[in-house]
């Protein structure tokens, strides 16, 4: 099961369909892998919170992922976008917000699978699974043009 949460009212009043669309971003992400996942669309302000709180970082970004553990199964975790964040950095990298959207949540449920970019290798490894579940969702590749997601997480 995917469970999309909207908490801001900006990601509906800017993409009408942003909770099909974040469904069919995790649901690509999750493959064949069985497992519930909530996605949480809120604004910076509550996601600054939940930085400050878990990572000591007092400021928004743009995605956080909660692995649950594993006593939690079929619970995989919970993925929260910050409206204004995705919303600056699509403007800004001249990508559509429901295409940045969609790359934010496939990028937090893989974090949820177990992937990260740590290291060069990993960076790499992830970025190309990200690469390959966009394009079946007809989402550009978001590294094309060598634009940094280093707020992600």
């Amino acid at each position: 099961m995917i469970d999309i949460e909207i908490e801001a009212e900006a990601w509906t009043a800017a993409l009408p369909d942003v909770a099909a669309a974040a469904e069919r971003a995790a649901a690509a992400a999750l493959g064949a892998v069985a497992g519930d996942v909530v996605v949480l669309l809120t604004d910076d302000e509550a996601v600054r919170a939940l930085n400050a709180r878990f990572r000591d970082k007092d400021k928004p970004t743009n995605v956080l992922s909660f692995p649950a553990p594993e006593n939690a199964a079929p619970h995989l975790g919970d993925i929260v976008l910050a409206y204004g964040v995705c919303a600056t950095e699509a403007n800004v990298q001249g990508k559509s917000l429901s295409d940045h959207m969609s790359h934010l949540v496939v990028h937090g449920v893989l974090h949820l699978l177990g992937r990260d970019h740590e290291d060069e290798a990993e960076a790499e490894a992830m970025e190309a699974e990200e690469r390959e579940i966009l394009a079946e969702l007809g989402v550009a590749d978001p590294y094309a043009a060598d634009v940094s997601v280093e707020g992600q997480d």
